[in-house]
């Protein structure tokens, strides 16, 4: 058994929390080298922090409901589709440097929007990261209080 799954939901949450930074460190540093990575980091670290922790507690929340419920389909994809958000969110802070090779990708505009954008963006990314906590960690009270009423 690896230390993460021994470390159960806060375990998994920390693992997610990492994985979105890195995906953030690594698609700016991919694109636009790693000094502008810092400063970009520097600018609008809150947000870039608030998005990971965001998506992170979104993962606990779901691997603990795993362990109270066997069948969590639905709310798994509320998981999936905030996180995505949040990471699109991240990624966009330094979208509008990609108008160096955006041309030969035919999305030029798509860039100007993001750039021009990307507060929004975040804030817009923050909304996703709520809602998801909020549903996940609804299912996940409900699931207790039935489960709890299952053993009493």
């Amino acid at each position: 058994m690896s230390a993460i799954a021994r470390a159960g939901p806060a375990g998994f949450g920390a693992l997610a929390f990492g994985l979105m930074l890195g995906v953030y460190f690594g698609t700016v540093t991919l694109v636009s080298g790693w000094q502008f990575t810092a400063e970009q980091f520097a600018e609008f670290w809150f947000y870039v922090v608030l998005l990971a922790a965001g998506f992170g507690v979104q993962v606990a929340l779901f691997a603990r409901l795993r362990q109270v419920v066997t069948r969590a389909r639905e709310t798994g994809s509320v998981v999936a589709a905030s996180g995505a958000t949040s990471t699109a969110a991240m990624i966009s802070c330094c979208a509008h440097y990609l108008t160096n090779v955006a041309p030969v990708l035919g999305a030029t505009g798509l860039v100007a929007f993001a750039a021009q954008f990307q507060v929004e963006l975040f804030w817009a990314g923050l909304l996703f990261n709520l809602a998801g906590i909020a549903y996940v960690g609804n299912s996940l009270y409900r699931a207790t209080r039935q489960h709890a009423q299952c053993l009493a």
